[in-house]
């Protein structure tokens, strides 16, 4: 799906970062978000995506780092990281701010509702991801063409069902294959998540 040309006033990118653990793939997504005169409403394009395994924490910190300063990604205002804090994500969110980057902090969570801590949020894996389900099945999520990963990503979220815990009466999702891995949709996810969260209450008000 090609991604047409820049005409709003109001554009951002919205930069994922999904941690893996030491033998696991990180994820990093460039989403930029564009304010659509046409639609009345947020795009979400997908202008890139890599997956990176057996890098130290401290060199993927310093290559989202460099990504952030780009010149290709000032918009209408600094690009925004937001990251995947749970389990591993706590230090190196500390190495970013070390560099002086201030990320929205992601905690994914298999609970009923989001809550605000810290400096970010507490998140249901299902919030995230109906997030992105529901931009692509509304036409509002597009995808750069020629992304190696594109492929990779649309089986990623094709793939994904709702389990229900028969337990606790939660819902979570997962792949339907175990050797699916789900970075590459988590990673935009976020992206998405936050930038409906953050501005999506906007569109109501043009």
């Amino acid at each position: 799906m090609s991604v047409p040309l820049l005409t709003g006033e109001e554009r951002r990118f919205l930069i994922g970062l999904d941690l893996g653990q030491a033998n696991d793939y990180t994820a990093i997504t460039a989403i930029e978000q564009e304010w659509s005169r046409e639609i009345k409403g947020y795009l979400y394009k997908l202008r890139y995506m890599e997956r990176v395994r057996g890098q130290s924490y401290a060199a993927i910190v310093a290559r989202v780092y460099n990504m952030l300063k780009s010149p290709k990604l000032m918009a209408s205002e600094p690009p925004r990281l937001i990251i995947d804090k749970t389990g591993v994500g706590a230090p190196v969110v500390d190495m970013f701010r070390v560099r002086e980057v201030r990320p929205t902090e992601i905690t994914i969570t298999g609970g009923n509702s989001t809550i605000a801590a810290g400096h970010g949020f507490h998140v249901p894996k299902r919030d995230l991801v109906f997030a992105l389900l529901t931009a692509v099945q509304n036409k509002q999520f597009l995808i750069a063409e020629g992304l190696p990963l594109a492929g990779p990503f649309m089986d990623e979220l094709l793939n994904f069902k709702v389990k229900i815990d028969t337990k606790t009466g939660h819902d979570s999702y997962e792949s339907w294959r175990e050797n699916i891995h789900d970075d590459l949709v988590l990673s935009a996810a976020m992206a998405v998540w936050f930038g409906k969260y953050k501005y999506g209450r906007r569109a109501k008000f043009r």
